[in-house]
């Protein structure tokens, strides 16, 4: 497909913006405007949600299980995910709250959010 055709006549604006449109979803033009997010798609998403829940599922195990007297655990990091700012704010809350945390257990709020 030749895009002067679009400049000579032969080719409608209503068929260039629907080839547009239904570009791949890897191609240059997706690709320019989101960036490295059209790589991520809904499976991608929910395995990077597993491992995240896996993680704070592991820490709560292993703060939970610790001793009394042990230093308390760092929270984990979620996996970073494209163009997405608010869930770095979101995780932003546990993690501090587990900083703040003298006994090493998970306060009530983490619990509830974990379990929410």
């Amino acid at each position: 497909m030749d895009l002067l055709d679009w400049h000579r006549g032969t080719l409608s604006s209503r068929r260039l913006a629907v080839l547009v449109k239904h570009m791949p979803r890897d191609s240059a033009v997706n690709r320019d405007l989101h960036g490295e997010a059209v790589e991520w798609d809904a499976s991608t998403h929910l395995l990077a949600a597993l491992v995240d829940h896996t993680a704070v599922s592991n820490w709560m195990t292993a703060t939970i299980n610790s001793g009394e007297d042990a230093e308390p655990l760092d929270y984990p990091e979620p996996v970073s995910r494209p163009g997405s700012r608010e869930a770095d704010s979101e995780s932003a809350e546990p993690r501090q709250a587990a900083r703040e945390s003298s006994t090493g257990a998970p306060s009530s709020n983490q619990l509830a959010s974990f379990f929410g």
